[in-house]
């Protein structure tokens, strides 16, 4: 509300200026600079209406928007809506991923308009308000008048919003920047669907994406301008899904296990995992890529089966080694070996992860985000996703482009940028992708190897400047140094309903 304010004074302040101005131009002679003087008002006048009027649909729109926030988009008012949390976790991802919203499918490579552009600002901006008012008390001193000091509470914006949220406005507008550096390209266009398939050529999709229009480039390929400029982009849109993807799984794994989802889990591991890949997992000998190798990774859901498998089996063994319960393992497995059981299935959570960024929530993230009561971390959590798969999506759109490029170097070769016989693969992280510059992934590098000494220290926390991007890159650095749990990672990017 307190835009609503703003937004009244700017229409009250230019009230008065106008009248002002009209005023002391009423003594004026009559002329020709007497008319000038009025045309310039009238002009004045018009524009004064018309951003009037603009901003009063941009309160109307917010006012609906908090509206639905504040009655937990219960609309008949009766009660039953869902918590502030969700609500607000809900509209942050209905902003970019309803077919009529901002982003929507992002189907090619182009700029945002000047015009979804500063709707995604400014709606962005009102949701993430909320933020500025989730506080914590810390201690400060204060000067009296005598010169003595005193030990009093202040309110601060809350640690992990003050270090996060400023970062993630960095990765997204370093997401927008990069899009907008094919603004006025030549070099690469779109075929429409109809086109027929002599028309696509080679390059015809044959993968689960058919809507999408095919790129269509020069028949000697792109230039080497256009070609470095790709490899630049991917890149970076490669350290923000890294980026996203670590803020993600860390807000993701201080979220409480819901009861209801362990109260629906089977009573062992195996249960949960069945025989075979429980048999794999145990065996003496362990290659978790062999392991992937041998499952049936076909569709997108037996990829998101295989994890729930996984992450339920977690839980359960997690619980038991916490309650030191070994009924279910039987007197001959050790301690020792219960971990290793954990620490391989984690593994192949975290290989899923990578390899397949685009999948839907698993049946764990849903719940922890469903019954999540934290409004920051409800915040932070979708805010990041949508940035992570808005980036995955980018990734894709390039890849697109890189692979019509290849077809027409090299037509029936090899096409190292995407396998089609695994959905939604991506290659972001590929060590062949690497630079020896220093970017974005060197600050924000996500692995459980970490220096010791850093995570025996708690960072230092100032308070961040707006245009200070590096600043920004580096408190996340120190943020996620923290060994994290690959169990707590999310995919997708579908909104979770509630259950009444």
């Amino acid at each position: 509300m307190v835009r609503a304010v703003e937004q009244e004074q700017e229409s009250k302040k230019l009230t008065s200026t106008i009248l002002d101005f009209k005023g002391s131009n009423d003594n004026k002679d009559e002329g020709d600079n007497g008319l000038n003087s009025n045309e310039s008002i009238e002009e004045m006048v018009a524009a004064f209406q018309a951003r009037e009027k603009q901003l009063l649909n941009e309160m109307d729109q917010m006012k609906e928007k908090f509206a639905k926030l504040l009655l937990g988009e219960d609309m008949s008012g009766g009660g039953t809506g869902v918590s502030s949390a969700l609500a607000l976790s809900n509209a942050i991802t209905n902003l970019a991923v309803v077919p009529a919203s901002v982003f929507g499918e992002q189907s090619r490579l182009e700029p945002m308009s000047t015009e979804r552009k500063a709707r995604w600002r400014k709606e962005m901006a009102w949701l993430l308000s909320v933020t500025d008012h989730i506080v914590e008390l810390v201690p400060s001193h204060q000067k009296n008048k005598d010169g003595s000091d005193m030990e009093i509470m202040v309110t601060k914006q809350r640690n992990d919003l003050l270090m996060n949220i400023p970062a993630l406005r960095t990765l997204d507008r370093m997401l927008i920047d990069g899009l907008e550096t094919f603004k006025d390209q030549t070099e690469f266009y779109y075929l429409s669907k109809d086109a027929s398939d002599s028309e696509k050529g080679n390059n015809k999709r044959e993968d689960d994406k058919w809507w999408l229009p095919t790129v269509k480039v020069p028949p000697d390929g792109l230039s080497e301008a256009a070609r470095k400029n790709l490899q630049v982009q991917k890149e970076c849109v490669t350290q923000v899904l890294k980026a996203a993807m670590a803020i993600n799984a860390q807000h993701l794994s201080e979220m409480e296990i819901p009861e209801s989802y362990i109260e629906s889990l089977p009573k062992n591991g195996r249960a949960s995992l069945g025989d075979s890949i429980y048999k794999s997992i145990t065996d003496e000998f362990f290659d978790p890529d062999q392991f992937l190798s041998s499952m049936d990774l076909s569709s997108e859901h037996k990829i998101l089966d295989l994890k729930n498998r996984i992450e339920a089996s977690i839980v359960i063994w997690k619980r038991k080694m916490h309650q030191k319960d070994s009924k279910s393992w039987g007197s001959g497995v050790s301690m020792e070996k219960r971990e290793l059981f954990e620490e391989r299935v984690e593994i192949i959570l975290h290989l899923i992860k990578h390899r397949f960024p685009g999948l839907p929530q698993s049946s764990l993230d849903i719940s922890k985000i469903e019954y999540n009561k934290d409004v920051g971390q409800a915040v932070l959590e979708s805010y990041s996703r949508i940035l992570e798969s808005l980036a995955h999506t980018v990734m894709s759109r390039i890849e697109d482009v890189i692979r019509a490029d290849l077809l027409t170097q090299d037509p029936p070769e090899s096409n190292p940028t995407k396998d089609d016989s695994q959905p939604n693969s991506v290659h972001a992280g590929d060590d062949s992708e690497s630079t020896n510059a220093q970017t974005l992934s060197d600050l924000l590098t996500w692995t459980t190897d970490q220096n010791d000494n850093e995570d025996q220290t708690e960072p230092q926390v100032e308070t961040p400047k707006e245009n200070n991007d590096q600043k920004h890159l580096t408190k996340l650095n120190m943020l996620i140094t923290k060994k994290i749990s690959y169990l707590e990672s999310l995919g997708g990017l579908r909104s979770p309903t509630s259950r009444h």
